[in-house]
């Protein structure tokens, strides 16, 4: 499937602002790229983007969407690019460090596990996955695969992958910021169950019943 042009263009400036911030944060790409880990985390960020564009993800509305949840999109993106910048700041301070080097490898296969989590129900739901909380055209509830288990899997790969990209930079700040992301996150999947609910009913119930957990396993 070839992307979109307005999806290849929205994913190329948001990861070159994203790697951009950190960049700068850190003090330069030579003090960027002098940590094999980051070269990693890059890698991995770029591989992850790229994936993204052959995704049928998009932003419409569709036929139904609850608009007075819009605000948790600008909320996400400044916690975002907040997240791109304080971590590689501190680390390049030395502020509220997380001890080792070998940390650093742990946030990447954070990173990466949480990307995964984060992009695989976008291709399983297709055209039924938008940046909106909105109903789509011929939308159907997915029930199957990780769905059985938890209803909100992209979010849960959201906040492991954020987390992940703060420990690549040893960042306890970083840390506390993707905290920050459960705010806006919950906000997103009580709209988005109200939604689903409103849509679908009975069937919406059911499945609800017997899925334990929103977002966290065992917590939520």
């Amino acid at each position: 499937m070839k992307p979109s042009p307005q999806l290849a263009l929205a994913t190329t400036v948001s990861t070159l602002a994203y790697l951009g911030l950190a960049i700068l944060g850190k003090g330069g790409f030579e003090a960027f790229f002098s940590q094999p880990a980051l070269i990693a985390l890059t890698i991995a960020l770029v591989v992850m983007a790229c994936v993204s564009l052959f995704s049928r993800g998009h932003l419409g509305a569709g036929e139904r969407e609850d608009r007075a949840n819009r605000w948790v999109i600008p909320a996400l993106g400044v916690l975002g690019f907040l997240l791109a910048f304080i971590p590689a700041y501190t680390d390049r301070r030395g502020w509220w460090m997380l001890d080792g080097d070998g940390i650093r490898w742990f946030g990447v296969a954070l990173f990466v596990a949480g990307g995964a989590l984060r992009l695989w129900p976008v291709f399983v739901l297709g055209r039924r996955f938008s940046g909106l909380v909105a109903i789509q055209p011929g939308h159907t509830l997915q029930t199957t695969g990780v769905y059985r288990i938890i209803r909100h899997p992209s979010y849960l790969g959201l906040l492991v992958s954020t987390a992940g990209w703060a420990i690549a930079f040893r960042s306890t700040i970083g840390v506390l910021l993707t905290a920050l992301l459960i705010i806006p996150l919950v906000a997103r999947i009580r709209s988005e169950e109200a939604m689903l609910q409103s849509q679908f009913g009975a069937e919406y119930d059911a499945y609800r019943a017997r899925t334990a957990w929103r977002l966290f396993p065992g917590l939520y």
